[in-house]
């Protein structure tokens, strides 16, 4: 299995994944970036799928990353460098592709708010993926609980983030919609309430390191996916629809998971500070579910009914490839191995 640091780590940028992390690495660092392009159209041409490729996540997740701010050692000078922007445009474009020709989507309702509703509930109901909670609640051991949260802090750690891009760009209903949504996971004002803070009280009752990127050399592809998707969504005006429709079904399929996370942790005699985070979605998600579906997605389709394809897409990705993380974890734990990256090849 692959040793899990439990104390915290003096943390650095993660090492690259092949030739086009490594020069995305050095253009947000050094400055260099005249083989990005190139580079980029190489990884995508021979990557068997962008969206499982070491490379290729990485590479996007460190080109997002310059646009959240979210790792201090990337220049900030360099977030709209033309040639940066041009080379995550085409793994975007693959990214994309990848999910719209892997992930079925179902009938488009009407664009009506109840219709919408409706679809979307159906969607998240009929989803019949590998339950990771369910696990968690009556099987994973300690070191599997710590790995759990080695993934989700790639996420958790920014819990809210990518969908707040969507903010400036709605208007009305959707838009008060939204603002109530991520006011709650912004703490309604408590930054010690704050959804990110909880989790990170979490991590560090784990035993883990808390600091944002701490575990980058740990996850593989499937988790840095599910991230990138979340980020792709937000950032690209074009697709408004998409990361609504992420962000309804994120909320409507929360609250159970989180019980039985937490039941888990329970049951391996974790404390209230690792179970807070987990225990606060069980009733902030069952509100936030009719909310997402309604005012939301639903509002959003009927006043903007040429958005209803990509909601219904952003929903069902969610459900895709969140479901292909759980089952890399799932597999991995079923056959007594670890969930992370070798560190051999990290």
């Amino acid at each position: 299995m692959t040793d899990i640091a439990l104390a915290p780590q003096p943390v650095s940028l993660p090492a690259a994944r092949g030739a086009l992390s490594a020069a995305v690495l050095e253009a947000l660092t050094d400055g260099g970036d005249s083989e990005i392009g190139s580079l980029a159209d190489e990884a995508v041409r021979t990557s068997d799928d962008v969206a499982t490729d070491d490379d290729v996540q990485l590479a996007l997740f460190l080109l997002y990353a310059s646009a959240y701010g979210s790792l201090d050692a990337l220049d900030p000078r360099r977030e709209w460098d033309p040639a940066l922007i041009a080379g995550r445009m085409t793994l975007e474009s693959a990214f994309e592709r990848s999910l719209r020709d892997a992930v079925a989507l179902p009938p488009l309702p009407d664009p009506t708010v109840d219709a919408v509703a409706r679809s979307l509930f159906d969607l998240v109901q009929a989803d019949n993926g590998p339950s990771l909670s369910r696990y968690v609640a009556k099987k994973a051991t300690e070191t599997q609980m710590r790995e759990f949260f080695m993934h989700r802090s790639i996420y958790t750690l920014r819990e809210a983030d990518p969908h707040s891009w969507a903010i400036p760009r709605l208007s009305g209903v959707p838009k008060a919609a939204i603002v109530e949504i991520q006011s709650d996971e912004y703490g309604g004002g408590r930054p010690d309430r704050m959804h990110a803070a909880l989790f990170a009280d979490a991590v560090r009752g784990a035993g883990l390191d808390d600091t944002y990127g701490a575990y980058l050399d740990d996850v593989p592809a499937v988790t840095l996916a599910s991230h990138n998707m979340m980020s792709m969504f937000g950032l690209n005006r074009r697709l408004l629809g998409a990361i609504v429709g992420h962000l309804a079904a994120f909320e409507m399929t929360s609250s159970i998971p989180n019980r039985l996370y937490a039941d888990g942790l329970r049951r391996l005699g974790f404390d209230d500070d690792v179970t807070d985070y987990f225990d606060e979605h069980v009733e902030a998600d069952a509100v936030h579910e009719q909310i997402a579906a309604r005012d939301l997605a639903g509002s959003l389709a009927f006043d903007r009914p040429d958005l209803l394809a990509d909601i219904m897409f952003g929903a069902a990705a969610c459900r895709a490839v969140d479901g292909r993380v759980a089952e890399h974890m799932l597999h991995a734990w079923e056959r007594g191995e670890s969930s992370l990256r070798a560190k051999e090849s990290a």
